[in-house]
């Protein structure tokens, strides 16, 4: 999802190609998520551009805007996919174009438009909004420009670390880790305490901070809460002022490596040697380095850590874990001589106990994938009148209860 370096980067193109211009004609699709869900519609918000002067663009998080000469004025979220594209000019980050086929770079409308934007310059600018997923959001705020600020949906949201340095204080960053008892990553995430942080940005906040994503916001010391601060300001600045090319920024950055879990052939470290892992916080999965962010507070429990593990490692845990049944077969042998009581025998049958045997009909239905693609994620048996084991009942699901 874009966040607060990449919205720059949008804001700063439309000021260099729309700002101060006309809008000649503007068209836009039929579409009840991008338009329909925040209360309007796609020919509504055509006829509220056409003709209408430029004045401004900003922005406040993840939402952008345009200011025009005359209300309405055109408010904009990316939702997952979303972005805006100029005619003749490359308005995404590197990492967005290798993402495309060759032949779809620059192609005009591009795929997926929402609305297209044309001036009435000679030579014309044009602009379209595109998103493949359509979680973007396209509405219409009825104010003046330069009060759209103190409007929904901007008005729910929190301060912006980088536009609202007056507001996002380290004093402001305080009283608000005190007043609130989540993981701090959960916090950084909720756009209302703070506007534009997102995934990768609160991941690369914290590792830079040196603090855990598990940890309670109101168990911190001053000290931390400081580091904190200085953190966020720094990665959303820097984020900001390279305007979110991740081709610049710094090496020692978490953003280049977080991106590897599971792939072969990448690294499971830092540069520096840190290990990476990976936690789900707040709904989102969260990497962080664990021997440099850690605990110094309460933490939510229940939380399971994913240790990310090289090649050479894996091979190694494979090794390790292929000698185990030589083991518990030994095992077994030494108990067959020492002729331990049934009830012994009885426990441990309980703590490793053996599937039954199924027919080859229900292993075929078992492993076999249906029409659409999805593996069922339970055994069902072919045949349900089949002959329970002792000791075992049959589930209401089989029985086809």
């Amino acid at each position: 999802m874009p966040e607060i370096a990449e919205i720059a980067r949008a804001v700063h193109f439309l000021r260099l190609h729309l700002v101060g211009k006309t809008i000649k004609t503007a068209t836009a699709i039929e579409d009840a998520n991008v338009f329909g869900k925040v209360g309007t519609s796609g020919p509504e918000f055509a006829a509220a551009m056409k003709g209408k002067k430029v004045l401004s663009a900003g922005s406040q998080g993840k939402y952008f805007w345009l200011v025009l000469d005359k209300p309405p004025h055109p408010m904009m979220h990316f939702g997952m996919t979303g972005w805006i594209h100029i005619k003749g000019d490359r308005t995404a980050y590197t990492n967005y174009y290798k993402r495309m086929k060759p032949e779809e770079i620059d192609e005009w409308p591009p795929k997926y438009w929402k609305f297209q934007l044309k001036t009435e310059d000679d030579p014309a600018v044009e602009v379209a909004f595109t998103d493949p997923r359509r979680f973007g959001r396209v509405r219409l705020v009825d104010c003046p420009g330069e009060s759209i600020r103190k409007f929904s949906p901007l008005v729910e949201n929190g301060p912006d670390p980088v536009v609202d340095t007056d507001i996002f204080t380290e004093e402001y960053l305080e009283k608000k880790m005190r007043s609130r008892h989540v993981p701090i990553k959960a916090l950084l995430l909720d756009q209302a305490f703070l506007s534009g942080i997102g995934n990768w940005v609160a991941d690369e906040v914290l590792y830079q901070a040196k603090l855990h994503p598990e940890q309670y916001c109101d168990d911190f010391s001053d000290a931390e809460i400081k580091e904190l601060y200085k953190s966020i300001r720094y990665v959303c600045q820097l984020a900001v002022d390279k305007l979110g090319d991740s081709d610049e920024f710094p090496e020692h950055w978490l953003f280049n490596y977080r991106w590897d879990k599971g792939k072969k052939g990448k690294s499971s470290h830092l540069p520096n040697g840190e290990k990476l892992a990976f936690v789900q916080v707040g709904g989102r999965t969260s990497c962080y380095a664990p021997n440099v962010q850690k605990k110094t507070g309460k933490v939510a429990p229940g939380i399971k850590e994913e240790l990310i593990e090289s090649e050479e490692e894996e091979a190694e845990s494979a090794k390790t874990k292929a000698k185990k049944p030589a083991k518990v077969k030994a095992a077994k042998v030494n108990q067959e001589e020492e002729k331990p009581s049934k009830r012994k025998i009885k426990d441990e049958e309980d703590e490793d106990e053996k599937p039954p045997k199924r027919s080859k009909k229900a292993i075929a239905k078992k492993t076999s994938t249906p029409a659409n693609g999805v593996k069922s994620g339970y055994f069902e048996s072919a045949d349900a009148s089949a002959e329970v084991p002792p000791g075992r009942r049959r589930s209401g699901r089989l029985q086809g209860r």
